[in-house]
């Protein structure tokens, strides 16, 4: 394998010379190597997101060229379409802030432009790291990607929802049982399930206002420069934020976050609710639901309704480390949000999958006696 040899303030490194990244993601990959899981595709293609926003509303105001400004696009358009993904190395529980995720990007990009403008990675000699990341704060970043990933995981989890309700009412409409206790407890359960998807839609608003532009210099139109670096961002990543209008607030909040954490976590309280009653009616012969194939459990058949109860009481801790984390900020700098995100984005990855578990495994299976 041939290397490179990249250098910072604290010296020297060794980077492999078909890696995208650099020095900096090194630093942060080699001294973070906690969880050994790297941050999420969607948080990944976030920042790819904000990186060609950022691009576009820059050589709009003049501080990049337009070369430079489609070369970053093109290489951004490319992590959005899968590819560089594996050159985003860097720990998921991270140096405060989320220096090393916002670091890994700005490399991946800058080195990716770089060589197709005929650079070679490592120069930066075509695209330079401060053309991807010019007039950003880490912070900005962070947040905005932190927010991106969270809505794009929870509409997913909203879609398995309304499937696994639908699932529920066509049951009980098949079997013709809406009047009696097993009808009455499925209907029950959509409706439960309904209300706790239409609150965490609703709770999506406050992930939509975004803060922009703090880095600026003084003589640029900030309003100017937000709005147009939203109409880019909203072109490439379909969300639809809005600016805020409460600058000093939004910078300094998190609830956004803590919100959507709490509704998951009562999500998966009434899913398990839910669970444990349908378990009881399983138990009493009012419904059959065939054994699960698995090793050792071939007899048992309520053994995903105990699992939902499980992913519960794992979801529940999530929450309570996020509350903690929101809860620890300084003066509107949060040290924790490689944690936060660690934790709502798996919560969110773990209801979604509970719900579609719980559909494929158990109502679509459930049969009247």
């Amino acid at each position: 394998m041939r290397y490179r040899i990249e250098k910072d303030t604290l010296g020297e490194k060794i980077i492999p010379q078909e890696a995208y990244y650099g020095i900096n993601t090194l630093r942060s990959k080699e001294a973070f190597e906690i969880t050994k899981h790297g941050i999420c595709r969607q948080n990944i293609k976030a920042l790819a997101n904000i990186k060609k926003a950022q691009a576009q509303t820059n050589c709009d105001f003049g501080f990049i060229s337009s070369d430079v400004r489609d070369a970053i696009c093109l290489s951004c358009e490319e992590i959005l379409n899968g590819r560089l993904h594996g050159q985003f190395v860097t720990d998921i529980i991270q140096d405060g802030y989320g220096y090393g995720m916002e670091a890994n990007a700005c490399e991946v990009v800058a080195n990716r432009a770089n060589e197709m403008l005929g650079g070679e990675k490592g120069t930066y000699d075509k695209v330079s790291l401060k053309d991807v990341s010019l007039y950003e704060t880490n912070d900005e970043v962070v947040t905005i990607a932190g927010k991106i990933t969270a809505i794009r995981l929870l509409k997913k989890l909203e879609a398995e929802g309304k499937k696994l309700v639908n699932s529920c009412k066509d049951f009980v409409e098949k079997s013709k049982i809406e009047k009696d206790d097993v009808g009455r407890q499925l209907l029950s359960f959509a409706l439960v399930l309904s209300k706790d998807l239409k609150l965490l839609d609703k709770s999506l608003a406050n992930l939509r206002d975004i803060d922009y532009g703090k880095g600026l210099p003084s003589e640029v139109d900030k309003e100017k420069y937000l709005d147009k670096f939203i109409e880019y961002l909203n072109n490439s990543a379909t969300e639809k934020f809005v600016p805020t209008k409460y600058s000093f607030e939004v910078s300094l909040s998190l609830e956004g976050f803590m919100n959507a954490s709490s509704l998951l976590k009562n999500m998966m309280v009434n899913m398990s609710k839910c669970a444990q009653d349908l378990k009881g009616i399983l138990k009493s012969g009012k419904l059959d639901l065939p054994p699960i194939q698995a090793v050792g459990i071939e007899d048992e058949n309520t053994i995903v309704l105990d699992i939902v109860k499980q992913i519960s009481f794992y979801i529940s801790g999530n929450d309570m480390t996020i509350a903690r984390c929101i809860e620890a900020s300084e003066y509107g700098n949060n040290v924790y949000k490689p944690m936060i995100y660690a934790c709502l984005f798996e919560s969110s990855n773990l209801v979604r999958r509970t719900i579609i578990t719980l559909r494929e495994k158990v109502v679509e299976n459930l049969k009247t006696k």
